[in-house]
């Protein structure tokens, strides 16, 4: 699933190209994808105009002329390509949105959703988010304070939106280690000296993340040789059998809450 890194690469590639950008045509194949017809989202789009795209946590926001808002959540599979009928990939296309300039198509939203919405209804959808990463109200101490309550480990702590917006279970995996703490560790363990190099990791990885072009492999534009350029400089996601590239012992693969998390036993020793 796209996180903070892959969605802000997204942000940045898209605002490039569409910034300004009048609609001239759509193509829905799966209503359920923008939760109406496809001719009332065509009716809805036609002649509008994309004046800038935002980032909230895993969600992209395109900002149209006439007020309204197109929210954007991925979720698992799904992802994006700009580009011309002859360039998409030879995948199932469910959203397109035509521009003068090239189509922008989005693929594997069967999870994930496009829809029109006023900006009430956008903050009534995204209240519950937590603060952005980079949001500069998110100092080391109200860092600390979101997970003041909690008793469960660190992993599911760091995925839940509700507490901080972006992070999932691949940047939340080499936060921990960047952090030298453990995924499973339990939050009333975690000492002070923990905290903040962990609250410094998740910035240092995010923007490395970001930096690359995220983990993702399918690019966004033909001949795009920046999108999952992070792939081969994760550390321990996805990585299990590997060595260490601190210490060389095989990183390991467990459980938590259900989820995979993946660690190295020697450098990742704090409870």
């Amino acid at each position: 699933m796209p996180e903070l890194p892959e969605m802000e690469t997204y942000r940045l590639m898209l605002s490039e190209r569409l910034a300004g950008a009048q609609i001239i045509g759509t193509e829905v194949t799966r209503e359920q994808s923008v939760h109406m017809t496809a001719e009332q989202f065509d009716q809805a789009l036609i002649g509008r105009t994309i004046w800038f795209v935002e980032r909230r946590g895993k969600h992209l926001l395109f900002h149209l002329d006439n007020g309204k808002r197109l929210l954007l959540h991925l979720m698992l599979g799904g992802w994006m390509f700009f580009g011309t009928d002859e360039e998409r990939p030879d995948r199932t296309v469910q959203v397109t949105i035509k521009f003068t300039s090239g189509n922008l198509y989005f693929i594997g939203l069967r999870l994930g959703y496009l829809k029109m919405m006023s900006v009430k209804d956008v903050d009534t959808e995204l209240a519950k988010l937590g603060l952005d990463p980079f949001d500069k109200r998110l100092t080391l101490e109200r860092f600390i304070g979101r997970f003041a309550k909690k008793r469960g480990n660190i992993k599911a702590a760091l995925v839940d939106q509700h507490v901080i917006a972006g992070i999932g279970n691949c940047y939340a995996d080499e936060i921990a280690f960047a952090a030298g703490l453990r995924p499973d560790a339990k939050i009333p363990t975690i000492e002070q000296a923990t905290w903040e190099r962990l609250y410094e990791a998740m910035h240092r990885v995010l923007m490395e993340g970001q930096a690359r072009g995220g983990y993702m492999d399918d690019p966004f534009t033909s001949g795009d040789a920046l999108t999952g350029g992070y792939n081969g400089h994760m550390k321990v996601y996805d990585r299990a059998g590997e060595p260490c590239p601190q210490c060389g012992t095989p990183i390991e693969q467990i459980e938590i809450s259900s989820r995979k998390a993946f660690l190295c036993p020697n450098c990742q020793k704090e409870q």
